[in-house]
């Protein structure tokens, strides 16, 4: 995976502080990742156990390996938050 660089001035242009925006994106991310987790987990419960009592991870269940790569291919949560705010998708204010 690339390391693409954010430019600060395109983020100054969508908020009037760039350290607010970094800290509304870091939020946004990790409302993304909880969603994700839940998602993950959702996926996995639906995969049976195997019979074996031994908990040892010597073990690959296909199945699990296949949903695990699924989400290891999407993109990273605070690379989605980035993009959102510099596409105008997040708004906020201040708690009075």
């Amino acid at each position: 995976m690339e390391i693409t660089p954010v430019d600060l001035r395109e983020i100054d242009k969508k908020a009037a502080n760039v350290y607010e925006a970094i800290i509304v994106a870091a939020k946004r991310a990790r409302q993304i990742n909880d969603e994700i987790k839940i998602a993950y987990n959702a996926q996995i419960s639906t995969i049976p156990v195997s019979a074996n009592d031994d908990d040892s991870e010597d073990i690959m269940n296909p199945a699990q390996m296949k949903i695990s790569m699924e989400f290891e291919k999407r993109e990273k949560p605070h690379i989605d938050a980035i993009n959102e705010l510099l596409a105008g998708k997040i708004e906020f204010e201040y708690k009075k």
